[in-house]
């Protein structure tokens, strides 16, 4: 028999692959770990298909439509075909199908509000709903901006709304018929002020027992949402966000006529192209008052901050993105006679991707955790999620930006047209830093307020170090290592915080506790799944992250060669093996 001739690759065939076709869920070994770790094994086996399934959509047909939504932005209408001013927002059909999936399907934004959403009882803990957060985001980011302020705002309506206005807003907020539910958002933005809420300007009047709004919201994200959850300032009220007030704002009345606001423009934004960002001009409009008038700052505090969590999920989902389209870059594509992978300076720069990656999807396992553990009435949860959210806000949105940046280089010029996702990738990694507060308010509010006010390090610290004596497979001296850093972050915290001018290091100190918590995370996990790779990334985050270097040293990383290999395998890392590299 003739040996079959291999012919050579030729033009297109030397480009390298994307992860269109692939499971997001089965491919990702980190994920399945940490629900294991986490999540009720009943709860887990319930829903594993789902999760698989919606691994089989963001790798498939989500992650198609999401490009074409992208590529054709909503379009604002001003008034209809019979010039009545009933100013609407035409999408584009491939974001409506996937709007089905978000809301009709799955119903992301009722799961954890409501029993019998995918088959379970119950209201789903947080750690079920953030991981389909991740991966729906994997394909789609722009649409989880109208799921994540639909499922918040119900929780706010829930939790200060009066028995009326729950009444006549939760069954249509709550519904997955996408021809009758109501869908949420908030808009506090004002051109006088985004961080600095306590300047707003909207005007709330009691007319003959109705709230009415006048002013000029800026920047709002789903405008043409169904009720929207608002900051104004009740006439004669203080100044500062002491005297904000929270309204619900329906966009029509019980009697179907609009509501007394316009979208005057749509905003052309950088990125989340598909999914409609505008400005609202109140002229009168009717509003339902949420709480107590004098406390709706607090209020709206909640929604913002499960915001900030929901954001940092969002960034871990698109750094995996990254992640995963870089390792398939690297393993399809040869140059110079070598797979890209082979190449030292490649495995470095993949490396600088896979760390944030990882630290991202630890820190979202245990936070959602957490907060599952606070919604049970845990007060010391309640305490831990008073820093780890500001400080997963902070740091993971930031290290999206790089990592977008880094897989657009792995994956050449390419990575820079719009054919391949990488570029949505980048335009969309920017507003993580936007919303829901800068990384300078997020910083701050870790600092100043977790840390200073509330001392909330102190329960995250001693947390850790539980975990740290738990993990009894790690080595003892890398144990020991752990143990340091903690205390040298949480006293490094603490100084900055009793600082007057702490804003010159809250930064750099937010950043601290966010890399100790995680390499601590990182090796109590590894400990707990057997997983090794978890274990070697935790030392990386320790020698690069949290200890000084010169740069013009030539540093002595015998350790770090043979840890990359085992990183880059496409296997199970054995802990034992990975233990003999960290002691």
């Amino acid at each position: 028999m003739e040996a079959k001739v291999t012919e050579p690759p030729r033009g297109s065939d030397h480009l390298a692959l994307d992860c269109r076709g692939m499971n997001f869920y089965r491919i990702d070994r980190g994920l399945q770990d940490l629900l294991k770790l986490y999540m009720d094994p009943k709860l887990r086996a319930q829903m594993e298909p789902h999760y698989d399934r919606l691994g089989e959509l963001a790798g498939g047909k989500l992650d198609e439509l999401a490009e074409v939504a992208d590529k054709h932005a909503p379009v604002l209408h001003a008034r209809d075909r019979f010039g009545r001013d009933e100013d609407w927002i035409e999408y584009h059909p491939a974001y409506r199908e996937m709007e089905k999936i978000a809301f009709g399907e799955l119903g992301l934004h009722a799961m954890s509000h409501r029993g019998g959403v995918l088959g379970w009882p119950d209201p789903l803990p947080p750690i079920a709903k953030y991981a389909f957060t991740y991966l729906f985001v994997q394909a789609e980011f722009g649409l989880m901006c109208p799921v994540s302020v639909s499922d918040t705002s119900i929780f706010v309506i829930k939790r200060y709304g009066s028995e009326e206005l729950k009444s006549r807003l939760l069954p249509r907020m709550l519904s997955q018929d996408l021809d009758t539910m109501w869908k949420g958002t908030q808009f506090m933005t004002e051109k006088a002020g985004g961080s600095d809420v306590g300047a707003l300007e909207t005007a709330a009047r009691n007319e003959n027992g109705v709230w009415r709004l006048y002013g000029d919201k800026w920047f709002c994200s789903h405008a043409d949402a169904d009720v929207a959850l608002l900051l104004a300032r009740p006439e004669g009220a203080p100044t500062g966000t002491r005297g904000l007030a929270l309204f619900a704002l329906p966009r029509r009345l019980e009697d179907g006529a609009r509501n007394s606001y316009r979208i005057v423009r749509l905003k052309d934004k950088l990125g989340t192209k598909s999914m409609a960002s505008g400005e609202i001009m109140l002229e009168g409009a009717v509003a339902h008052l949420v709480g107590d008038v004098r406390n709706g700052f607090k209020h709206m505090m909640d929604q913002v901050n499960l915001s900030r969590l929901s954001h940092g999920v969002r960034a871990a989902a698109m750094m995996r993105r990254c992640l995963n389209e870089s390792l398939q870059v690297a393993r399809t594509r040869s140059a110079f006679g070598r797979t890209l992978i082979e190449m030292p300076l490649v495995r470095k720069q993949l490396l600088k991707i896979m760390l944030p990656t990882e630290q991202a999807l630890s820190m979202f396992a245990y936070t959602a955790h957490v907060m599952g553990r606070a919604n049970q009435g845990d007060e010391g949860a309640h305490q831990l999620l008073r820093v780890l959210t500001p400080l997963y806000k902070y740091r993971a949105c930031r290290d999206n930006i790089r990592v977008a940046t880094g897989a657009m280089e792995m994956r050449g010029g390419n990575g820079y047209i719009e054919d391949f996702v990488n570029a949505r990738l980048v335009r969309d990694a920017h507003v993580g830093v936007l919303w829901e507060g800068t990384s300078n308010i997020a910083a701050l509010d870790a600092i100043s307020r977790a840390v200073g006010k509330m001392h909330s390090h102190e329960a995250l610290a001693g947390s850790l170090k539980a975990m740290v004596r738990e993990s009894t497979q790690v080595p003892e001296s890398f144990r020991a290592r752990l143990d340091h850093t903690i205390d040298k972050a949480a006293a490094f915290a603490t100084e900055v915080a009793s600082r007057a001018e702490n804003e010159n290091w809250a930064r750099l100190a937010a950043g601290a506790l966010y890399n100790m918590t995680s390499a601590v995370l990182m090796a109590w996990e590894a400990s707990r799944t057997a997983n090794g790779k978890r274990l070697l990334l935790s030392r990386m985050i320790i020698d690069h992250r949290l200890s000084a270097e010169d740069p013009m040293a030539m540093r002595d990383n015998r350790w770090e060669s043979p840890a990359i290999d085992l990183l880059f395998r496409d296997v199970d890392v054995p802990l034992a093996e990975a233990a003999r590299l960290v002691r």
